[in-house]
């Protein structure tokens, strides 16, 4: 039978008949509607303190990268850490890095083992240690140095775990229907943690003497992550990892916990359809191998999707954001200390795409709405160009320019994260993003490099001209793949996209 709407959460796991957590379905498995019981929820004041809790690595990795680029300049001074220019950007920049290359690749892989709560209260952790040890670094001697890196990469490290455990367990917890908004909002947080460190520097850390200015800045994600591992530490783990892992008791007891905490905040309980529940053996631990083996084999063109959103939008954000400061200075003549009232504009447009447009991934679809801000980013890049060429752009119209572009461009970008954390299944579904990740970052470290060259002295113009054209052609690609490999995820659940590899579609009637 299912369950009344509004009615209470069971106290125990019902029997087969019920459709509870799981019922025995033959061949070692269970008939499972907790995927249905999840994605029937409607919106309650635990999913708003699960967005917080877990939304916060995003801004966490804004806030970083653009504070660790704020402070670059107060490090080379002799009354800091007096480290030449190439040191401290390979300190601070590059190995971070590829910390959260090793996080993705390495945290990726214990999420799908030990679960999705382990890892993002772990995650935080490496994070706030690497963090506050980077504040702790005493001096320029070559031990003070590597001391520098390892908390560097340390800090890497929890941020790129936090990008696999934290999408996971926000697409296997978030009802079908608010995903996409969801995790598309979450990603854009980024950009968030980017103003953010961006207005402190400009408040705090500007006013402060540089002999300690940088380690207040380097604290400033630390002290944001220590209160938000309080919230953490009272989600529940996701049910979804759990029946995949032969773990019915826990479960059941995880979806009550839910559901009690829905229905105490006044959020609807609607019934419970038991034609969805799905046939779940356990699965074993999966190695990178047999990963790649289930990518490229049982889902090639999803793979193909994957990789080409994700490569697209980390080649064109990489190599605009991280060369944005040479645009203005060598080629608009801004002063290198006003670029930040120049990138505040930039980081708005960048956090207000996802937030207000986000909702239509839902409702018009993912395979339209992620073509059509590809394309429409890739589009005014282009005019852009032709703009930039002709000699009709100065430093506001350029930021202006750039606001609208990437309005489109980081709702898209954070539809490619959320395409890669739902078209594959519940158990490599971690080390699936991390593996896409590191794929995304590889490519993407080579636009940076590409339009430095392109900008050089910021004498031709015209050579800046065809990187914006190749950037703009980048991004229409991604849409035009799209076009054709989208998958219509929008409203559905997670096993009905891809399933996991050890679940089979129950029968219609009754699992009992």
């Amino acid at each position: 039978m299912t369950r009344p709407a509004n009615s209470g959460p069971p106290a125990e796991q019902p029997p087969p008949s019920s459709g509870g957590s799981g019922s025995s379905g033959g061949s070692g498995g269970v008939l499972s509607l907790i995927p249905a019981r999840l994605d029937r929820l409607g919106w309650s004041g635990f999913h708003t303190r699960l967005v917080i809790a877990l939304g916060v690595a995003w801004v966490l990795d804004g806030l970083e990268i653009t504070i660790a680029s704020n402070v670059t300049s107060i490090l080379t001074q002799k009354d800091t850490l007096n480290l030449s220019s190439a040191s401290v950007s390979f300190s601070v920049g590059t190995v971070y890095l590829l910390g959260e290359v090793a996080g993705a690749l390495f945290f990726g892989w214990l999420s799908d083992k030990w679960g999705r709560r382990n890892l993002f209260m772990i995650t935080l952790g490496v994070y706030l240690a690497g963090g506050a040890l980077t504040a702790c670094t005493a001096g320029h001697s070559h031990g003070w140095v590597l001391w520098l890196d390892a908390t560097r990469f340390i800090a890497g490290m929890g941020i790129g775990g936090e990008y696999a455990a934290i999408n996971s367990a926000i697409d296997e917890l978030i009802p079908a229907r608010y995903r996409g908004r969801v995790d598309i909002a979450i990603n854009g947080t980024y950009w968030g943690g980017a103003l953010l460190a961006t207005v402190f520097t400009l408040a705090v850390v500007n006013n402060l003497p540089a002999s300690y200015a940088w380690r207040v800045a380097f604290l400033l994600g630390p002290v944001l992550g220590f209160v938000i591992i309080f919230v953490r530490k009272n989600l529940p783990e996701s049910p979804r990892w759990l029946i995949m892992h032969g773990r019915v008791d826990e479960a059941e007891a995880a979806v009550a916990q839910i559901e009690r905490s829905v229905d105490d905040s006044g959020g609807t309980l609607d019934p419970v359809d038991e034609s969805k529940a799905v046939k779940v053996v356990a699965a074993d631990n999966i190695g990178f191998v047999t990963l790649a083996r289930t990518l490229f084999s049982r889902y090639p063109g999803r793979s193909v999707l994957s990789a080409s959103l994700m490569i697209t939008q980390s080649f064109l954000y990489n190599a605009i954001f991280f060369t944005y400061t040479l645009v203005l200075t060598r080629i608009y003549g801004v002063p290198s200390g006003d670029t930040a009232y120049y990138f505040i504009f930039f980081a708005l447009g960048n956090l207000i795409g996802p937030l207000t447009i986000g909702r239509l991934f839902d409702t018009v679809g993912r395979r339209k709405m992620i073509s059509g801000t590809y394309f429409l980013s890739g589009f005014l890049l282009a005019v852009s160009a032709f703009l930039f060429k002709a000699g009709l752009l100065n430093a506001v119209t350029q930021t202006a320019a750039w606001c609208v572009i990437f309005f489109f461009a980081s709702a898209g970008a954070s539809a490619a994260y959320l395409t890669v954390s739902e078209v594959f299944p519940v158990e490599v579904r971690a080390k699936a993003i991390a593996v896409f990740f590191v794929i995304a970052q590889s490519f993407g470290a080579f636009g940076p490099w590409l339009y430095g060259q392109l900008i050089g002295t910021g004498q031709d113009h015209f050579k800046l001209f065809l990187g914006y054209l190749i950037g703009a052609g980048v991004m229409i690609i991604g849409a035009v793949v799209e076009v054709f490999l989208g998958v219509d995820a929008e409203g559905r659940s997670l096993e009905e996209i891809s399933g996991p590899s050890s679940a089979e579609a129950a029968p219609a009637a009754s699992p009992g």
